[in-house]
Formats: C-alpha cells, sequence, structure tokens
C-alpha cells in the first residue's frame, strides 16, 4: 500500500467527522434522547459498509451477516458476565466471526450467487435457533442483560448502555471508516475485484477466487462481529428480537439504497436503518413495508444508489472542467524496454538453447472427447513457437493444459517447465513459477482501471511496483489511458492491456491465444513488433492464431495440430507444403454429395443482396465492406477459417443481425431460415417439440403445422422418424445436426442459411449430412452454406466466396480452373494471388 497526502486526506475525514459528533454529543447540542441513535447509526454504518464492500468487491451477496452481528453481541454479554476484559471479548468474537465467516466464503465460492444466499441464509437460521434453545448462555427469548467490561489495558470499565459506549460505538466507526479508505486504493480490493469480475483470467495471474472469496468474507463477518459488540455494549441487552432474517433484508436495502461498495454510501445505509422506524410511523406503515418501497424505488430509479446518484453531477461538473482526451491508440515506446538481447531473425531456426517446456504424450479428454491426444512439443527459451489447425484441432486445449485451465477435463502425460513437473501445479502457482497467459477475447478486469489490471498481478504494492507497472504500459502504448476503464478503450487496447498484464513480472514463458485476432493491420503490425522484442529480451513465446500471415511473421517454428494431434512440422515457410497440413484447413472431399446442375434459366433472380455490410462488436471489426449476392437456386459456399467472419455473415443474411454499415435487401417477400454453428437445439424437448417450437415461432399452428410436421419429419433419416418423442439431448452429434437444419426447413424457407453443418463430426457423419443438403438442392431450395473446409464448399456450391478476416477475398464458381487456385491464396493470405503464387505456397 502507497499512502500519499490524497489517500491520507480522505482517509482522515471519517475520524474528523467522528470528532466534530463526539463534540457535539459532548456539548449537548444533540440530546441525550438522540445520542442513542447517533451511536446505533455509527454500529449499523459499519454492518452496511463489512455487507456493502463484500457486495461490490467480492459480489457475494450474504443473509448471514445478522448472525455475526449476533455472535457478537452475545460475546459480549457472556463475558460481561464472567469477568471476561474488554479486550478478551472483541478478540474472541472477531476471531470466532473470522473463522466462521472464512468458512462460508471458501464454501460459497464453488456455488452461484443465488447458492451463496440461501447458504448464508441457512447460517442465520441455524445460529438464531442456536440462540433460541441455549438459553443457559443466550437467554434464550428472554434474553440477558450487558453488565460492564473492564478493559485489561487500564482503559477503564464500560458499563452496558453507558455514555461512554456511545462514544465508543462512534469513535469505533470513524476508525473503521478510515481503514476502508486506504483498502479501496489497495491490492487486496484489485484482487477482490478481478477474482469477482473474471475468475479464470484471475487463476492465471495467481489468484485464486476460492481464496479471495474466504479472505473477503472472513474481514466482513470480523468487523461484523464487532459491530454486534458494540451493540452490545451501547443497548445493555440483548435478545434474539434484533437479529431476524428482516435485518438481513434491511442490511441489503440499506446498502443498495446507499450505493453497493462505497463508503460514504454506508454512512446514509447505517442512518437509514437507524431512522426507519421513525419514517415508519410517520407514514403510518409497517417497517417491512416501507424497507420493501424504499427498495423497489431505488432500484428502479436510483440503480446506483442515493450518494452515487447525488455526486454524479459534482463528477460530471468536474470532467467539464478537467476534460480529458480521448483516448487513442499510440504507439508502444521501445525506449522503455529492458536491454535487449540479440535477436533471433523471425523465420530461422535458433541455436541449441535450452529447452523450458516439454510435453510427453500429453492427452486431455472430456468424457468420451479427447480433446488432445499424445501430443509432445518441446520450446526452446530462445524460441517463439506458433501452433495452428482448424476449429476444434485442439489448440487451445494445448495452451490450457499448460496453463492448467482444463476444468474437469483427464489430462495425462507429462508436461515439464524449467525443469519440474507442471501436472500437479494449480494455475495460480503457474503464474509464480514464470508462466503468463493472454486469451483470444482479452479477457481483461472491467470494474479495474488499466492499471489496476496490472498492479493486481501483485499481492501487495509498493512504489516501486507502480513505477514498474508504468513503464510497463508505456512500452505497450498504455501510459495515456492508465486511469480509465477497459470498457472505455477500443479493443485494440484492450488487446495491449491483456498481453501487458501477462508480461508483468517478466515471465519466463509467454503464452499467446489468438492474439492477432479482431485486430486491423497496424495493430497487428505492432503488435508483432512488440512479440519480437520480448523474444529478444530472452522470453519464450507459445502462440496460437488464424492470422497465418501475421502468426509466421514471428515465429521460428510451427506445428499443425487436428483433431487433438500432431500432424506436421516445419518453419514458417515450409509447414503448409505438408499435404496434410494444407487437408486439415482446406478439407478432403467425399464421393458421396454430388451438385446438381444449374439450369440456365435458374440464378438470374438475386433473393439476398448485400453492400457495403460491416458490422464489429465492441470495437471487435467482424465484417469489413461485404459485397454478396445470393441468386435463386444456387447454392453459395461462404469458406473461411474461424474468426473469418462466417458466423456474423449468417446472422446478417438471415435478417437476425442487423449490420453496423451497408444495406441488406432482398428481392421480394423472402422468407430465410437459420441453422446456426453449434445447432442451438432445446436439449430437454423432445425432436418433436423441436419442430413445433419453430412452427410455433413463425405462426403456423393447426392443420399447417401437422402437414409442415409430416413434411419434415419424412426429410430426416429414418432412424430419426421413428424417435420423434426422444429429447434431443440423446441424438448424437450428427442426429442433432439433422435436427437443426429440419427446424429450419419447417417453415418453408426460399433461403436455407447452414452454419458450420460438420463441425464436430465424424467424417461419415458429415458425408451424411451433406447428402441431405444436396437433396435439397436438387429440390431447387436456394442454400446458403458457411464451411470452414475449402475444399468441400468447392465439391457441394455452385459459387464460393472466400472469406479472410472480414472481408471477400475472393468469388467465383467452382468450374472455373483458374478459381480454385485464386481461392486457396485467399483462404491462407487473403491477397487476391496469381496461381503461380498459389503453387508456391
Amino acid at each position: 500500500m502507497v499512502f500519499n497526502r490524497s489517500l491520507l486526506a480522505k482517509a482522515a475525514l471519517g475520524p474528523a467527522a467522528g470528532a466534530v459528533l463526539m463534540a457535539f454529543m459532548a456539548s449537548g447540542a444533540i440530546p441525550a434522547y438522540q445520542m442513542y441513535s447517533v451511536a446505533l447509526a455509527a454500529i449499523y454504518t459499519i454492518v452496511v459498509l463489512s455487507v456493502g464492500l463484500l457486495a461490490g468487491w467480492s459480489g457475494i451477496w450474504s443473509v448471514g451477516h445478522p448472525a455475526f452481528f449476533a455472535i457478537g453481541a452475545y460475546f459480549a454479554a457472556y463475558g460481561s458476565g464472567h469477568g471476561w476484559s474488554l479486550e478478551t471479548v472483541v478478540l474472541g468474537a472477531v476471531v470466532t466471526g473470522t473463522v466462521l465467516g472464512a468458512f462460508l466464503g471458501y464454501a460459497g465460492a464453488r456455488f452461484s450467487m443465488l447458492y451463496i444466499a440461501l447458504l448464508t441464509l441457512a447460517f442465520t437460521m441455524v445460529t438464531l435457533e442456536l440462540v433460541n434453545r441455549w438459553s443457559s448462555v443466550t437467554g434464550g427469548d428472554q434474553g440477558v442483560a450487558v453488565l460492564q467490561l473492564r478493559s485489561s489495558l487500564g482503559l477503564g470499565t464500560l458499563a452496558g448502555g453507558s455514555t461512554e459506549s456511545q462514544y465508543l460505538a462512534v469513535g469505533a466507526a470513524a476508525v473503521v471508516l478510515a481503514l476502508a479508505v486506504p483498502a479501496a486504493a489497495s491490492g487486496l480490493r484489485m484482487r477482490l475485484v478481478a477474482a469477482k469480475s473474471h475468475p479464470l483470467a484471475a487463476r492465471t495471474i495467481g489468484i485464486a477466487p476460492e481464496a479471495q472469496s474466504a479472505l473477503a468474507f472472513a474481514v466482513s463477518a470480523a468487523f461484523t462481529t464487532f459491530a454486534g459488540v458494540l451493540l452490545g455494549l451501547i443497548t445493555g441487552f440483548v435478545s434474539p428480537d434484533p437479529f431476524s432474517l428482516n435485518l438481513g433484508i434491511a442490511l441489503i436495502a440499506a446498502c443498495v439504497l446507499g450505493g453497493v461498495g462505497t463508503i460514504i454510501g454506508a454512512v446514509a445505509g447505517g442512518a437509514y436503518l437507524t431512522w426507519n422506524p421513525s419514517l415508519s410511523s410517520a407514514v403510518g406503515l409497517p417497517q417491512p413495508v416501507v424497507q420493501g418501497l424504499v427498495l423497489v424505488g431505488v432500484l428502479l430509479f436510483l440503480p446506483g444508489g442515493v450518494v452515487p446518484f447525488l455526486s454524479a453531477p459534482l463528477r460530471s461538473v468536474l470532467r467539464r472542467v478537467w476534460r480529458r482526451p480521448a483516448p487513442t491508440p499510440t504507439k508502444p515506446n521501445p525506449a522503455v524496454d529492458l536491454a535487449p538481447r540479440q535477436p533471433a531473425t523471425a523465420t530461422a531456426a535458433t541455436g541449441e538453447a535450452a529447452v523450458v517446456l516439454r510435453l510427453e504424450h500429453v492427452s486431455v479428454a472430456y468424457g468420451g472427447l479427447k480433446a488432445l491426444e499424445d501430443a509432445s512439443v518441446s520450446l526452446r527459451q530462445d524460441e517463439v513457437l506458433a501452433v495452428i489447425g482448424p476449429n476444434g484441432a485442439g489448440k487451445t486445449t494445448l495452451l490450457n493444459a499448460v496453463s492448467g485451465l482444463t476444468g474437469n477435463g483427464r489430462v495425462s502425460g507429462t508436461v515439464d517447465f524449467a525443469g519440474g513437473s507442471l501436472l500437479k501445479a494449480r494455475a495460480t502457482a503457474r503464474r509464480r513459477l514464470g508462466i503468463g497467459r493472454t486469451f483470444q477475447h482479452a479477457e481483461v478486469f472491467s470494474e479495474l482501471t488499466v492499471a489496476e489490471n496490472v498492479l493486481c498481478t501483485r499481492r501487495w504494492i509498493t512504489a516501486r511496483d507502480r513505477a514498474d507497472v508504468a513503464r510497463l504500459l508505456d512500452s505497450v502504448g498504455l501510459a495515456d489511458v492508465a486511469d480509465r476503464r477497459p470498457g472505455e478503450l477500443p479493443f485494440g487496447l484492450q488487446k495491449r492491456l491483456d498481453l501487458a498484464r501477462a508480461m508483468a513480472e517478466e515471465p519466463k514463458l509467454l503464452v499467446l491465444d489468438e492474439p492477432f485476432g479482431g485486430l486491423d493491420a497496424g495493430e497487428r503490425a505492432l503488435l508483432a513488433q512488440q512479440i519480437r522484442r520480448l523474444h529478444a529480451q530472452g522470453t519464450a513465446v507459445l502462440v496460437i492464431d488464424h492470422v497465418l500471415d501475421d502468426l509466421f511473421s514471428v515465429a521460428h517454428r510451427v506445428l499443425a495440430f487436428d483433431f487433438g494431434r500432431t500432424i506436421g512440422e516445419g518453419t514458417p515457410d515450409t509447414v503448409l507444403d505438408n499435404p496434410e497440413v494444407r487437408s486439415s484447413y482446406l478439407g478432403t472431399v467425399g464421393g458421396r454429395a454430388e451438385l446438381p446442375e444449374l439450369p440456365e434459366r435458374v440464378g438470374e433472380r438475386s433473393v439476398l443482396r448485400l453492400s457495403g455490410v460491416g458490422h464489429t462488436y465492441g470495437g471487435v471489426v467482424a465484417l469489413r465492406d461485404v459485397d454478396l449476392d445470393v441468386r435463386e437456386g444456387v447454392v453459395l459456399g461462404i469458406a473461411g477459417a474461424n474468426g473469418a467472419g462466417k458466423s456474423t455473415l449468417a446472422g446478417i443474411l438471415h435478417g437476425s443481425l442487423k449490420p453496423a454499415r451497408g444495406s441488406r435487401e432482398t428481392g421480394g417477400t423472402v422468407r430465410t431460415s437459420l441453422a446456426p454453428e453449434g445447432r442451438a437445439l432445446f436439449k430437454t424437448l423432445s425432436l418433436r417439440e423441436n419442430l413445433e417450437v419453430a412452427a410455433y415461432a413463425a405462426g403456423i399452428t393447426g392443420a399447417p403445422l401437422r402437414e409442415r410436421l409430416a413434411e419434415t419429419t419424412e426429410w430426416l433419416p429414418p432412424r430419426l422418424r421413428d424417435r420423434m418423442s426422444v429429447p434431443a439431448a440423446g441424438l448424437s452429434g450428427g442426429e442433432q445436426q439433422m435436427l437443426a437444419i429440419a427446424r429450419a426447413l419447417i417453415v418453408k424457407p426460399d433461403v436455407l442459411i447452414v452454419d458450420e453443418p460438420a463441425l464436430g463430426l465424424a467424417p461419415a457423419l458429415v458425408d451424411e449430412v451433406y447428402d441431405r443438403l444436396v437433396r435439397l438442392a436438387h429440390d431447387g431450395l436456394t442454400v446458403v452454406l458457411l464451411e470452414q473446409l475449402l475444399s468441400r464448399a468447392m465439391s457441394v456450391c455452385h459459387e464460393v466466396a472466400v472469406l479472410h478476416e472480414g472481408s471477400v477475398a475472393a468469388q467465383g464458381r467452382p468450374g472455373d480452373p483458374s478459381f480454385a487456385a485464386l481461392a486457396e491464396a485467399a483462404y491462407f493470405s487473403g491477397a487476391r494471388e496469381t496461381a503461380a503464387t498459389t503453387a508456391r505456397l
């Protein structure tokens, strides 16, 4: 923790306000009958702060804090009757709350928010039942008095219900508020928020979400039990009534009212809880009714809370006075890099450096599916190793095996890193061993600033840490946006932030998952330059991507994967010469599906036309200036590697996705139907019900529905026609794909759009699915087929458009001898190369 003047000034506000308040109490400005309410508001402030920060920083909503509140109060009562000192009572209550809170936090971290709420609810119910039944200690329903507590440190004696206890409550609340200010700027808060917002990414930087939840709950429970001791002292009497479940609901309402996770909001929430009975009496309504109305009103009209709402105008004024420029992608500053070692060339093998990572016969299985099979990989310290392969080849599973993120997968084989075994190491420990990891979609922590996203990799933050992070952000071009939230930045800068977080603490191995994806040409060039600088500084790099040009520009060696196993290896210049590697991308053609000849009269009328279509997702460019014409009766193939933009194009053609730019025009009334990638079936519904749902959505009922069901069922293979009442989850992958197509057909579309029908299917099932699609082509249906394998698209389509990085890189007819070479070059590089160039590739 680094203390500066601004932080100290903010922290001093709580004690200063407490001192002023106590001065008013001592002067008589606050009537004696109101001093108890002021002390009670101070105590409630501590509890609301504990609940609110737990929810805001860790995402845990607890209904169990009335139980901790009660534990503290009964500790005060029991200790006062057995001669315990004040310090013993406080220590005993805090330790008990800490232990129970840590248990609940660790146990609850494995469940969803609903189950955590139920767990804390059960804890409160058990605690209250124990209070009622353990009458020898708690007095049961009759309650128990708090007599007096003598300080063992010579600070005097506090009698239950005394004025001194009220002063203590106000002073304690002031100190707790002061402690909360530096905690909000600490690494603890950053790590808690990181674990809440993205548990998987948090593990890769050494943060264990379960441990963070346990820690947060333990600290929150400790302060709540301390507040319970104070409650016992100011009341002089403890009974079960104040700790009912109504208090748990009221605490949540107070947190929401003041502003979840805000310090000043806790003060407002504490005041609300204290004077809510007076408000209820004034309006003539029961307290639960008033609480419910307040909570509903705040959720509807002030969802952020009263304090954030009132402070918003002030922040707006300050932003106008000190207007910051919009973030712009700045170039990385190489001047701040460490002195680089002599870099190796990006296309030649390096010398015989030590092997830093070795995988031998590694397999990863999820149930009966082998995502990785008998993989053996070695990576030297002075090497950038690229891994390529089509979608589903096992590339990400390979990275997850190295990073420890295989989840419930069964991992076998040997994984050694820097001379030690990795398989027994947790994902959080692998960061400490020297492994950094990025993600395909830039999984940043949205509630932290850019600087905090990197700072949270440190457990304890010092001034030197902040200087190192500032230097790192400058090296990747993020220094000017260090205090911004990731959501305010374009996708390219978010990618840089993901890389900067992985680079923090100078890892020995950097694992990059599709770093070039979604970036424009300039951003990809900057990223390639950054990877070369990292390599020059001695970092080994393992990288996967589908943007082969940029990937090959930084790689020394390339491994090709397909179906979870290695199928080829070579340099960037030679790896695509391997027939098996080319086949994994382009595919091979079976002999069953035969496309019908396109009659001359067919294909003249356009049924769908896209003009200048572009689309983005949060700054990620999915499509760029796409012009496409779908003609009646034609089977149009859209081929491209994973990430080329096929699924986005499918949604726009279907009409379910509106393009960000450009236009979609139809030739009259055209009904389109989509069989999406991944099938998107209703797994718990039967085959017949899946078809009926699609028909109902299209307004088809009664006799027309029965007729459509009969026609569509006839299209299905016999083994499915005989199992129409079976849930869709019981079908094989190929059978599910045929059901998804049948569901799209039941509306009798003019254009059928099928996205990746072969994904995840065995070759025999692929042939069967395509045979049935070809049968539709024989019937004259217009079909748009989006396919990852170029050769299959070329074999079953009248026309083929090749997508590369969101643009149509080539378009033509498979029957044209020159088009095949052009399409292959466009598939890999996106350039409209000549046949001679394609042959060289």
